[in-house]
């Protein structure tokens, strides 16, 4: 993919976090969208208390990979490069 689809990958994917935010926001969490790769996975960073939390990898597979594989069908896998279990 060019440096420009890239980029207007990223602002989708991003701004299909913000539906999830607001529910992270609740328990004083985040999350950043770090990087997709060329094999379409994509890169998340926990921010707050989801770094720490019990819950981060449930939150992962059921709520963060869900929403982006749903909206952007190309994405492979989401992972954390923080947070518990790394």
């Amino acid at each position: 993919m060019s440096e420009s689809e890239k980029s207007e990958l990223l602002k989708k994917m991003d701004s299909t976090l913000d539906g999830i935010r607001p529910h992270l926001a609740v328990d004083g969490g985040n999350i950043e969208l770090i990087d997709v790769t060329e094999d379409y996975k994509v890169l998340v960073k926990w921010i707050g208390n989801c770094v720490n939390c019990s819950m981060s990898a449930m939150t992962m597979k059921a709520g963060i990979e869900q929403a982006l594989k749903s909206k952007h069908p190309e994405v492979q896998s989401v992972e954390a490069v923080n947070g518990i279990g790394l």
